[in-house]
């Protein structure tokens, strides 16, 4: 698979409006019930999450494939781990 075709089929979690540390635990929460290797886009609205997602992916071993700058906060692509 491409990454055009990752961000294509990825699934949207939109946790706009929701400040720290809600972002992180949703995302976890939301990729514990997901496959291995599927791609989930995350927008957000907290100033923090681009320190937090990114940390956040580290530490559980999962691929942060693109982080943007969107109108209203910020959007990152995270690939589960294998």
């Amino acid at each position: 698979m491409t990454a055009t075709a990752a961000r294509d089929d990825a699934e949207v979690y939109d946790l706009r409006g929701l400040k720290c540390p809600l972002p992180v635990m949703k995302t976890r929460k939301r990729l514990s019930t997901m496959d291995a290797g599927s791609t989930l886009w995350v927008e957000t609205t907290d100033p923090l999450a681009v320190i937090d997602i990114p940390h956040f992916c580290h530490e559980d071993g999962h691929a942060l494939e693109a982080s943007e700058r969107v109108e209203a906060g910020h959007r990152f692509l995270i690939r589960k781990k294998a």
